[in-house]
């Protein structure tokens, strides 16, 4: 194997296709072929130059693996997966208090040279600490790339004491905001609402379940939430774009000792402005979300397995490797394109 394909960002708003060497694997390592990769909000970030994570693309990945090393156990050649990127150490200071995303090891562990490739490196650790899983038949290539974004969520809402009954908003409809609407209403969740400035994602939300879509551009938001929660305002919003002036907007929204799930990676420099006293006053509590592990991957990849959420109905645009560049303008245009995916 001459060489490898692989997505880099090129400059700010600018993705190229490159050729590399194909990476050797260790003893305890994999190399898997790319067979489906989702194009996530972070990605557009760092394509942006907005990034607050590795600027490293593709990580909503499943392939098949082609090599395994010697030393590898439960993995070889052929097996269908899906692979994680980030794995914890759990042994710091951190995965002993159950921050399993803040060790220091999480970001720098990753796949090389990325997962938008031809093929890609899977290390030991991620071998070894559960990163990858294997795909039971059912759940193909394109419907697995969902599964990092689907556990992401479910993480973020395992987070928050929804019960059902309970009222809820969520900010922003793009896929990861879908999902959550799906999880929501799977949860018994009383009034379910979503608020999206695009006209597509507006009609989609509808559909992933939320009983009231508002553009906040031409509707009043504030009204609509007062008139299913008697004035009270939700018992939680999850914030699902990356911006710290919408999450300071929504913490309005948001009743006395209620939750705000910032869900949506704000730019560095982004900063929440939001009076003290009243969110002293009305003991409001605000939650960020970063990222997923392997407890909540198992668990999104048995959602897909039994069928309960269908999420696959967010891809809505496909693309090769080599029309990358295609794909990120359609990612990042938004609108009618929901999850954008790139094959080989």
């Amino acid at each position: 194997m001459g060489g490898l394909r692989a997505v880099f960002i090129k400059g700010r708003g600018e993705v190229e296709v490159r050729k590399v060497p194909v990476p050797r694997i260790g003893p305890k390592e994999i190399l898997v072929k790319m067979e489906a990769c989702g194009i996530c909000g972070t990605d557009i970030e760092k394509v942006k130059g907005e990034f607050v994570t590795p600027p490293k693309l593709g990580h909503e990945v499943a392939g098949v693996v082609a090599e395994a090393g010697r030393n590898v156990e439960g993995l070889e050649e052929g097996n269908r997966v899906f692979v994680h990127h980030h794995v914890p150490c759990y042994k710091c200071h951190y995965c002993r208090h159950g921050d399993h995303t803040m060790c220091d090891e999480f970001p720098r562990s990753n796949l090389d040279p990325c997962g938008m490739a031809d093929y890609f490196r899977v290390p030991e650790a991620n071998v070894e600490r559960g990163a990858v899983l294997k795909l039971p038949e059912g759940v193909g290539f394109e419907e697995a790339t969902l599964i990092e974004p689907l556990a992401c969520c479910i993480r973020g809402l395992n987070k928050v004491p929804i019960e059902p009954g309970d009222d809820a908003l969520v900010v922003g409809a793009g896929p990861a905001g879908l999902m959550m609407l799906a999880l929501l209403r799977a949860k018994g969740v009383g009034s379910l609402l979503a608020s999206e400035v695009s006209p597509p994602r507006l009609a989609a939300a509808k559909e992933f379940g939320a009983d009231l879509a508002v553009n906040p551009l031409e509707g009043d938001l504030g009204e609509a939430v007062n008139s299913v929660t008697d004035g009270r305002g939700v018992d939680l919003a999850v914030v699902a774009v990356g911006s710290a002036k919408v999450a300071s907007q929504t913490l309005g929204l948001v009743r006395k000792g209620g939750w705000l799930l910032l869900f949506g990676a704000p730019p560095p420099g982004d900063a929440l402005s939001y009076d003290a006293s009243k969110l002293f006053i009305r003991e409001l509590k605000i939650v960020p979300s970063y990222s997923t592990t392997e407890a909540e991957t198992n668990a999104a990849l048995k959602l897909l397995r039994l069928g309960g959420l269908k999420v696959s109905r967010l891809i809505s645009h496909r693309f090769k490797l080599e029309e990358a560049g295609r794909a990120f303008e359609a990612a990042m245009a938004g609108g009618e394109a929901l999850k954008v995916i790139v094959r080989p």
